[in-house]
């Protein structure tokens, strides 16, 4: 830790595991800045957090979206002297259906919520915690990113994916400037995910043992970037998921995300 109390940016903390994060990380003693669409829900959430916790809570609602957010927010951020020494890259979200169900601006708005806003984040933040000595980086992937992509959900897999191999790279760069980074990638997790993919019904026939809490996968992540992992996956059902697929034959796997998908995915749309 630094000196100072540290600072923490969340991106997507009005709900799920961007909230979890906010409540852990003001529990170890962090400042924050939380960031989201829904101000509402951020206010309400920074007001729960100054009265359990002796903690400066910045609330900055931007949708990530918006191609300059990234921009925007860290010049917002300067100007009001604030230096970030944790960046939780959590903002996400599902579009059911299949590729050509769902127009080109949909997909657009996915790439840039997804891969672009982390990654530019990353990119603006990153030389601080370098200059400073310290830092840590959370990208929120998931276990889809180590299977076989599945019908129905046909970016998400491929965007988790990406955030993987992106802090593999990050962290080999940065460790010896004391910046530690870290792909977490949870598997299924109680939170809005599914129902704004309108899968909660589906999910819910899933057995409870494969299920994790939010707060639980963020104690492991908070754990595991720590320790320096570059990739980490909570969960011991979800470690044995993706060993059991990497021994397997391609097609093999292929054929069993096809199967499985059926029963959680809306590959008619």
């Amino acid at each position: 830790m630094t000196a100072s109390r540290p600072l923490s940016l969340v991106t997507g903390g009005s709900s799920g595991i961007g909230a979890a994060f906010a409540r852990q990380l003001a529990a170890l003693g962090h400042d924050l800045v939380l960031t989201a669409r829904r101000a509402d829900r951020l206010e309400a959430l920074a007001a729960e957090l100054r009265e359990q916790h002796v903690t400066q809570v910045t609330v900055l609602p931007y949708d990530l979206v918006d191609p300059a957010t990234p921009r925007t927010l860290c010049d917002e951020l300067h100007r009001r002297g604030l230096q970030v020494d944790w960046l939780i890259n959590n903002a996400g979200y599902g579009v059911p259906g299949t590729f050509v169900a769902n127009d080109w601006a949909t997909h657009a708005d996915f790439l840039q919520v997804l891969l672009t806003a982390p990654t530019e984040l990353a990119w603006r933040l990153l030389p601080g915690m370098r200059q400073r000595g310290h830092g840590r980086i959370i990208n929120v992937a998931s276990l889809a990113g180590h299977v076989p992509g599945p019908a129905g959900h046909t970016l998400y897999a491929a965007s988790k994916a990406y955030l993987i191999k992106f802090s593999q790279s990050l962290a080999l760069e940065n460790r010896t400037a004391g910046v530690n980074v870290c792909a977490l990638c949870p598997g299924f997790t109680w939170s809005e995910f599914h129902d704004v993919t309108r899968t909660r019904d589906k999910m819910n026939k899933l057995p409870g043992f494969m299920w994790l809490s939010a707060e639980e996968v963020v104690r492991q992540g908070i754990a595991a970037v720590e320790r320096g992992d570059a990739v980490y996956i909570p969960g011991r059902v979800n470690r044995a998921i993706k060993t059991m697929v990497q021994l397997l034959p391609d097609q093999l796997a292929l054929w069993l995300s096809a199967r499985e998908s059926k029963r959680y995915r809306n590959t008619q749309i």
